[in-house]
C-alpha cells in the first residue's frame, strides 16, 4: 500500500529555480486537504477528494512549509508535514562609497575600501565580492573600470561598476602654481598695507602742508580701470594685425556708444572678450590648484569659450534694451516733432525740442544728430547716419521721407502726420500680436529650458552620470554633436515663431 509522501521532501540550500513538489497519497487515503505556508503564514489551502497526486509550484521568495491532513475511509486523521524549502530570487547589493574615481599614476588603490555587500537572506557577503583588478594596468594613463561581482547562496549574481581615471602625478607642478599663488597674494596685501600706509602718513602731515589747488591723484579703483584700460589698448593693437579678427570685429561697431566710452571700435569690444576669457582661465586654474589638481588643455578650452562668449550676452541685452527704448520712444518723438512743424518751427528746433521733452537713449541719439547739424551736415545725412546706426525700419521711412521732401518739396506737415498715423498703427497691431503669440512663446522657452534642466536634476542625482561625456575622447565628440544638434534646434524654432511685420 505504500505510505503519502512528498516527491521532494525538502530543499537544505536555497535556491533561485522555481520548486515543482508533487505529493502522493497512498491507496487508503479517500480524501486530504493541504496547506502552504510562506515563512509560517498560510498562504493557499485545497482540498482534494480522490486519492490522485497533486503538484505545488513556490514561485516567489520565501521559507515554505507544507502541511497535509489525510482522511481514510474510516475519517481517521493524519497530520502529514514537509520540510523546509528556501527559495531566494532577490540579488545582492553591493554599494559603493564612489562610482567614480581619480587617482595618480602609480598611487596604490585599496580596491576594498568604503565597499559594501549584503544579502536580505544571507546578510553580509563583503567576504564573497571579487573584483577584475589584476586584469587593469593603473601603471597607464586612462579611464579603468573596475567591476565588483558577487553571488549570493542561491546563485543570484550583481555586478557594479566604479570608472577610475588614472591621471598623471601633477604634484611639483601644483606646488609651483601654489607658491606662485602665494607670492601673489602677499605681494597684492603688501601693497595694501602700502598704500594704507602712505594714506595714514598723508592724512598726519596734511595739516602741516599745504593743500594743491587740483588734486590729480587717482583712487585705487581708478588705478585698476586704467590699468585695464591699457590692457585692452595693448590687446586690440595685436588683434587688430589679424584679418579674420577685424572682420568679427566689425559686428560689435553697432555697439559703440551704448556701451560706454572707453570702447570705440569693434575691436576693443573683441579685447575685452579675450581679457574676460583670460580671467575665467585664471580663476579655473586657481579653483584647480586649490584642489591639489592641473587642468588638462581640454578642461581649460571650457572655461576660456565660457569666458569669451559670457560679455556677449551683456552686449546683447544692453543693445536691445536701447533699441526697445527707441522703439517705444520712436512715436513719441514722431510726435513732437509734427507739434513742431505745425507751429511753424524748422528740422533743427524740432530735434531740440525733442532733445529737451524726451530722456534715455531717443534723446541720447537726437542729442547726436544735434551736434552733428552744428558741424554742418545735411539733414539727409545725419538722419540717414541715425537711420544707419539704429536699423529700424521706420527710421528708414522717416529718413526717405526727409530726402524726398529736402529734394522736391511738399507739405511736411502732412508727411509726418502720415508717418505718425502709420507709426500708431503698426504699434497697435504688434501689441496685439505680442498678447496672441505670449502663449507660444512661453512653451518655447519652456522647451529650451528643459533639456538644461534635465541635465542639471540628473547632475544633482548622480554626479558621476554625465562623467564619460568629459573624460572620453568620444563622449567629448558626443558632446559637440549634442550642443551643435541644440543650438540648431534653437534656431530653427526661433526663425519658425518669428512673425515678421
Amino acid at each position: 500500500m505504500g505510505e503519502s509522501n512528498f516527491s521532494l521532501v525538502s530543499h537544505i540550500e536555497p535556491t533561485n529555480q522555481n520548486l515543482n513538489i508533487v505529493f502522493t497519497p497512498n491507496s487508503l487515503v479517500r480524501r486530504y486537504e493541504y496547506t502552504v505556508l510562506k515563512n509560517d503564514i498560510p498562504i493557499k489551502s485545497e482540498s482534494v477528494d480522490q486519492a490522485k497526486p497533486i503538484q505545488i509550484v513556490l514561485e516567489e521568495t520565501g521559507q515554505y512549509k507544507i502541511t497535509v491532513q489525510t482522511f481514510d475511509y474510516y475519517n481517521h486523521k493524519t497530520m502529514i508535514e514537509s520540510g523546509i524549502y528556501e527559495i531566494d530570487k532577490d540579488a545582492p547589493e553591493i554599494i559603493l562609497g564612489s562610482e567614480s574615481l581619480k587617482m595618480k599614476i602609480g598611487t596604490p588603490l585599496y580596491p576594498m575600501e568604503d565597499i559594501k555587500a549584503y544579502d536580505k537572506q544571507d546578510g553580509d557577503l563583503l567576504n564573497q565580492v571579487t573584483t577584475n583588478i589584476e586584469e587593469l594596468d593603473f601603471e597607464e594613463l586612462g579611464i579603468k573600470r573596475l567591476e565588483y561581482t558577487v553571488t549570493d547562496r542561491a546563485g543570484n549574481t550583481t555586478t557594479k561598476s566604479m570608472t577610475i581615471n588614472v591621471v598623471k602625478d601633477d604634484t611639483f607642478g601644483v606646488i609651483l602654481i601654489q607658491l606662485g599663488m602665494i607670492i601673489a597674494l602677499m605681494t597684492i596685501i603688501l601693497a595694501i598695507l602700502s598704500y594704507r600706509r602712505s594714506v595714514k602718513l598723508e592724512k598726519r602731515i596734511r595739516k602741516y602742508s599745504i593743500e594743491p589747488l587740483h588734486d590729480n591723484s587717482l583712487s585705487l579703483f581708478d588705478k585698476y580701470y586704467q590699468f585695464y584700460c591699457n590692457m585692452i589698448s595693448k590687446i586690440s593693437k595685436s588683434i587688430s594685425k589679424s584679418v579674420f579678427l577685424k572682420k568679427y570685429a566689425n559686428r560689435y561697431d553697432k555697439y559703440v556708444g551704448i556701451m560706454g566710452s572707453k570702447s570705440r571700435t569693434g575691436i576693443d569690444f573683441v579685447s575685452a572678450k579675450f581679457f574676460v576669457a583670460f580671467v575665467f582661465v585664471m580663476i579655473a586654474i586657481i579653483s584647480s590648484t586649490i584642489q591639489l589638481e592641473l587642468m588638462s588643455p581640454y578642461e581649460i578650452v571650457f572655461p576660456f569659450f565660457l569666458g569669451f562668449f559670457a560679455p556677449d550676452l551683456i552686449y546683447i541685452s544692453k543693445y536691445k534694451f536701447h533699441r526697445r527704448h527707441i522703439e517705444n520712444d520712436l512715436l513719441q518723438a514722431i510726435i513732437i516733432m509734427n507739434n513742431a512743424f505745425k507751429s511753424g518751427r524748422s528740422i533743427t528746433q524740432a530735434i531740440e525740442l525733442v532733445m529737451t521733452e524726451l530722456d534715455g537713449s531717443i534723446a541720447k541719439e537726437f542729442r547726436k544728430m544735434r551736434s552733428e547739424l552744428s558741424y554742418g551736415l545735411s539733414v539727409d545725412v545725419v538722419f540717414e547716419r541715425f537711420a544707419n546706426r539704429i536699423k529700424l525700419e521706420e527710421v528708414n521711412y522717416l529718413t526717405a521721407s526727409l530726402s524726398i521732401l529736402n529734394k522736391t518739396g511738399g507739405n511736411i506737415i502732412k508727411v509726418f502726420s502720415s508717418i505718425e498715423q502709420s507709426l500708431f498703427s503698426k504699434k497697435k497691431l504688434w501689441l496685439e500680436l505680442e498678447s496672441l503669440t505670449s502663449s507660444s512663446k512661453l512653451i518655447m522657452y519652456v522647451l529650451f529650458c528643459v533639456p538644461i534642466l534635465f541635465v542639471i536634476f540628473v547632475s544633482i542625482v548622480n554626479p558621476e552620470y554625465f562623467l564619460p561625456f568629459f573624460t572620453t575622447p568620444f563622449g567629448i565628440l558626443l558632446s559637440f554633436i549634442i550642443i551643435i544638434f541644440y543650438v540648431m534646434y534653437i534656431v530653427c524654432v526661433r526663425k519658425i515663431m518669428t512673425v515678421r511685420m
